[in-house]
């Protein structure tokens, strides 16, 4: 599943390129990919023109001038590819939907522009979804009721940061950090970074974690996620940015996927082990489980 820095990725690439389109036709082959009445999509999504795409946490946002909103969430394998004429903007899962001609097997939904450019959310797996309904009720989504304030936000403070994990004392860190409900979009890759760069062991309780500790790790977190959206998102075998490219953070991973490597803090080789349920990566001398 892609991190925040993928879909944020996705989101600023969309954005350069579909705001002010007017859809005037809009087909799938899955109800459960695009789970709408045909009622519902003739009155409120053909006819109606792209105002802005946002994003909360790791599901993306297109905005309609009709007052509907699409609701998008890639899940592991979904898609959005943008054609106008000879040109392909890609992003998600990179497997050859990206390049090939479409609509092609996988292709769940085709959304047509007035000015015959295309938008097509490819799905292999069937798992994500394009959902349309009434702006002002996409804050009412379950997820988006339960899940946490966004990390990158400049009025998100490190104390803010801090009570987060207040009532999570008795749960490791990592998977304090990997709960949506805590905070959002934070994922495997940028939890082992961001806990490598603050020094923090990932299976140290969060009750033991000391303010001075908060207040790195919220560095941390923030400069991870701003360096990957930089980066394009990592290459972590799923997700390419809006150009179809593969995310270049990973070259830049100081831990993750490090495993038999060198430390690049303190020269200790890196292991993997288990915490939360997940493959994780750690420095045994720069993070002492406490």
């Amino acid at each position: 599943m892609p991190e925040l820095p993928e879909v944020e990725t996705v989101r600023r690439g969309l954005n350069n390129l579909i705001i002010g389109r007017a859809v005037v036709a809009a087909t799938s082959d899955n109800p459960r990919s695009f789970p709408n009445s045909p009622a519902d999509v003739q009155a409120f999504l053909v006819g109606a023109s792209v105002t802005a795409v946002r994003r909360r946490a790791k599901v993306l946002m297109i905005d309609l001038s009709s007052g509907y909103t699409l609701v998008v969430h890639l899940k592991m394998t979904g898609q959005l590819v943008f054609v106008e004429d000879f040109s392909r903007f890609g992003a998600g899962h990179p497997n050859d939907s990206l390049i090939g001609n479409l609509p092609d097997k996988s292709t769940r939904v085709t959304i047509e522009f007035s000015d015959g450019s295309h938008l097509y959310f490819n799905d292999q797996r069937k798992f994500g979804w394009v959902r349309l309904m009434p702006t002002v009720e996409v804050p009412n989504i379950d997820f988006m009721k339960r899940v946490g304030p966004e990390p990158l936000e400049a009025d998100f403070t490190a104390d803010q940061f801090a009570d987060r994990f207040k009532r999570r004392a008795r749960t490791t860190i990592k998977a304090a950090l990997l709960d949506q409900s805590v905070i959002a979009g934070v994922g495997n890759i940028y939890a082992d970074e961001s806990l490598w760069g603050a020094k923090i062991h990932p299976s140290r309780l969060v009750g033991s974690i000391t303010a001075a500790e908060f207040k790195k790790l919220y560095t941390e977190v923030r400069a991870v996620m701003n360096l990957s959206i930089d980066k394009g998102g990592s290459t972590n075998r799923n997700y390419v940015n809006a150009e179809g490219k593969r995310g270049s953070y990973m070259d830049f991973a100081r831990v993750f996927r490090r495993e038999g490597l060198e430390c690049p803090r303190c020269g200790t080789e890196i292991v993997k082990i288990r915490v939360a349920g997940r493959g994780t990566h750690v420095c045994p001398a720069c993070q002492v489980d406490k």
